[in-house]
């Protein structure tokens, strides 16, 4: 979350900006469902192309189409990092890659985003993008090759061109079948058979470009198995994420990327028609020397994450969500959601150009506001007030903060609220406080810190110096961001990351 000083979160005042208030909302009533579920952050899975001209592809279409969106991406993920070890740790291994890949005389430009998030994706052009958060999982240049060669693929088969069209020609197919079939059944059914066959092709988009980065990573003289390895690591980390939400582990069969399970899979097996394992360079010694002292977790402008709380040092604020809650924290917006079906959104708006906070949260910016539920609360000294909405399915239990001009809004959604609906949102509301200036001046940004394990070491003893994750859980963030069992010791010397702050 942006610093208010430099931004108001909404994109615009209270006052002037109800339209983007409402829309807003909109948004997180319509999004509320996908905030519940887990989301994992799987290679491939970027932003959406815009509109492209379907059929013959037109000279130079790509390279515009990337340019156009280049902006875009890298707004939405928080800036470019710029760290000069991270970037000679990716830049060291893409002439390798570009050679070996299908198309040498492809070029690449590729960014390193200021996220936490674990992700990488390609745009039409090569625009190829890592996050930072990617970087600090992987363990060795092998598994960075490994990605970056998943993204190159994707470039090399224009995969971003050919998912735009299907995808128009999708939206084309629903359109006529909602129009020409009469019986609603039928027509359900044949739009779920298309949409099936729509994703299935994406999926297929995806296992090709694993096939053809394992060649490539190969070719270059990498690690061929980094690739799974490193699928493992993403599918480990989006565990240890989510191990506090509840629900079904089944597949979405409409999901664009095939399960990890079936990757995993597919990744071994082209590994092993290259050679054993064993083979290729892993370069682990030298790949984390160049990320030590790398930013990890949430940018300090934005607020940091710790634990189930979310604490803002410009800002001077704090608070906590209960148990079972997951927080992700965005340039936009602080958001949360649990197993239960509740999700949140905490953000500010600019509020001084009304007389009270009741006429406020009555100007109009809720949809589906109860006007007899409004009542004024003081919390941990502060000015608030507190309200309630139902519209279209949904039930929201609205609270604003005042400190100075800005308002703190905590909005929580729910489609069946019951009572632990409403004490999760009281719980939250009265942890809200300002921070005293000692909590402000403790609190620092974690960063990547490279030591080499010395003899009697294991993870537990190491797992101890870790900051920024509770304790309980210290064992298995530390086995998990190594790659390295939480059972066995750590042969002496060994590079190992640390989280420190």
């Amino acid at each position: 979350m942006t610093d208010f000083a430099r931004s108001t979160l909404c994109g615009a005042t209270a006052k002037t900006g109800r339209r983007s208030d409402r829309s807003w909302l909109r948004a997180l009533r319509a999004g509320c469902l996908a905030l519940v579920v887990a989301s994992c952050q799987f290679l491939g899975d970027g932003p959406n192309v815009s509109t492209v001209a379907p059929g013959t592809l037109r000279p130079n279409l790509s390279a515009d189409i990337g340019a156009r969106e280049h902006p875009r991406v890298v707004a939405t993920y928080g800036g470019v990092y710029n760290d000069a070890g991270a970037e000679r740790a990716v830049a060291s291994v893409v002439g390798r890659l570009v050679a070996a890949s299908d198309d040498p005389s492809q070029s690449y430009k590729i960014t390193i985003l200021n996220s936490p998030a674990i992700n990488a994706f390609a745009l039409p052009g090569g625009y190829l993008y890592v996050t930072r958060g990617l970087l600090a999982l992987a363990n060795d240049t092998s598994e960075v090759a490994a990605v970056l060669a998943h993204e190159m693929a994707h470039v090399t088969a224009n995969h971003a061109i050919k998912r735009q069209q299907r995808a128009e020609a999708k939206q084309l197919a629903n359109r006529i079948l909602n129009d020409v079939v009469q019986d609603s059944e039928e027509a359900r059914k044949a739009i779920i058979s298309s949409q099936l066959s729509f994703a299935r092709f994406s999926q297929v988009q995806e296992l090709e470009a694993d096939a053809i980065g394992v060649k490539t990573l190969a070719k270059a003289g990498f690690d061929p198995y980094a690739a799974a390895r490193f699928l493992r690591s993403m599918a480990a980390f989006a565990g240890y994420q989510s191990a506090d939400r509840s629900g079904s582990s089944a597949p979405d069969f409409l999901s664009s990327h095939p399960s990890t399970p079936e990757r995993l899979q597919i990744a071994v097996r082209a590994a092993r028609q290259i050679g054993a394992p064993g083979i290729g360079e892993r370069d682990r010694d030298r790949y984390l020397s160049q990320i030590n002292g790398m930013l990890f977790g949430d940018d300090p402008l934005e607020g940091f994450v710790r634990g189930r709380s979310f604490l803002h040092k410009a800002l001077g604020i704090g608070f906590t969500v209960p148990k079972g809650y997951i927080l992700e924290n965005s340039p936009e917006a602080v958001l949360a959601s649990n197993g239960a079906g509740t999700a949140i959104r905490f953000d500010g708006a600019d509020v001084s150009g009304y007389s009270s906070l009741v006429d406020y949260m009555k100007s109009g910016w809720i949809n589906g506001l109860l006007p007899e539920s409004v009542r004024e609360t003081t919390i941990n000294g502060l000015p608030g007030v507190t309200g309630a909405a139902i519209t279209q399915g949904w039930s929201f239990r609205i609270a604003v903060l005042r400190i100075g001009r800005t308002g703190y809004r905590f909005i929580f959604a729910s489609r069946s609220p019951n009572q632990a609906f409403d004490e999760d949102f009281r719980a939250t509301i009265d942890s809200f406080k300002q921070l005293t200036p000692t909590e402000r001046a403790r609190l620092r940004s974690l960063r990547i810190k490279v030591v080499k394990s010395q003899p009697g070491d294991t993870p537990r003893k190491l797992a101890i110096g870790m900051s920024g994750v509770e304790p309980s859980r210290r064992l298995e963030f530390f086995s998990i961001l190594n790659d390295l069992s939480p059972n066995k010791a750590i042969p002496t010397g060994t590079a190992v990351k640390l989280v420190v702050d």
